[in-house]
């Protein structure tokens, strides 16, 4: 078990290596810094400013002096903010994103299952039907598409719902929705095929000859083995989502990080562009280690080792 630990570690500060040192130098791999565009500098206010953020040394003394900063936690300035750190926006964006990414999840999750499993038990039915063909919608409509026609709806043709900001229960509907929507009907067919397979198991037929509830069968037997392939895809589901807040945060105006993210790109803020990158990375590598350990809670036969009896 402790080996077991100690590997997982090892791979992911290996894993945040190459994703830090793939990001750095493919950023600075682009044509220019991020003074190229004041033309109304002159050459000895751009190069004061080059010598600052030590653009003008060898870039491997740059990445040399970016990884020993990480040490520290210190992610640097941002160039084009010079009145923030890029920790300090990552402090300002970072919990509107993650509010915005953990109710799209739990939307996504919750729908996605239940649609899934009325699907499966109504299989070849109207229901099985109507379900899948909103989850082929679903998986077809890209996230910024979606969010389009939910503004359009919902705050043009009916003006129920308000479109920008971040300030209410209300405001956060339609970005959830649109956000939503995807993974919600990957996570519906998963489940779906996953039930279909487990319900014509030995095992349930067993239960239905006991007498068993078929809520009973559903939701203790036979759901707990049918969510293992939705708990693979939940890493991937979680990123998919993370990045794709970016889109829609600058849709309907949510200060979070992809306002930052956007820009910086835009603008060549590359403190921004790698703190972003490093936060979101570290996210994500934790939740795919969270998603190992829920295998042996969902399943306990699933062992962490590999050396088994």
């Amino acid at each position: 078990m402790n080996s077991y630990f100690v590997k997982r570690l090892i791979a992911m500060f290996v894993t945040l290596w190459l994703i830090i040192t793939l990001t750095f130098f493919l950023m600075h791999a682009i044509p220019g810094n991020p003074f190229a565009s004041d033309k109304n500098t002159n050459e000895a206010v751009l190069k004061n400013l080059n010598s600052f953020y030590h653009l003008d040394e060898p870039l491997y003394v740059q990445y040399g002096a970016y990884l020993k900063s990480l040490l520290t936690f210190d992610l640097g300035p941002s160039i084009k903010q010079s009145a923030f750190t890029v920790n300090d926006l990552i402090g300002r964006g970072m919990p509107v994103s993650f509010e915005l990414g953990l109710w799209t999840l739990l939307v996504a999750v919750i729908s996605g299952i239940l649609l899934g499993v009325v699907a499966a038990l109504r299989h070849n039915g109207i229901i099985d039907y109507l379900a899948m063909t909103f989850a082929v919608l679903g998986i077809s409509v890209p996230s910024f598409v979606m969010a389009t026609l939910l503004i359009q709806q919902f705050a043009v043709n009916w003006p129920i719902l308000p479109v920008a900001t971040w300030a209410s229960p209300k405001h956060m509907i339609l970005p959830i929705l649109a956000l939503a929507t995807g993974p919600m009907a990957i996570i519906a067919r998963l489940t779906r095929s996953s039930m279909i397979e487990v319900l014509a198991q030995d095992y349930i037929r067993t239960a239905k000859a006991k007498g068993l509830s078929p809520v009973k069968i559903v939701f203790k037997h036979a759901l707990r083995n049918a969510l293992m392939p939705v708990v693979t895809l939940l890493g991937a589901l979680a990123a998919s989502i993370l990045t794709g807040t970016f889109v829609i945060e600058k849709i309907f105006a949510i200060p979070g990080m992809g306002k930052y993210f956007v820009e910086s790109i835009n603008q060549r803020d590359y403190p921004v562009i790698m703190g972003t990158t490093v936060f979101y990375s570290v996210v994500l590598i934790i939740m795919l280690y969270l998603v190992d350990l829920a295998y042996g809670i969902i399943d306990p036969r699933i062992k962490l080792n590999k050396k088994e009896g």
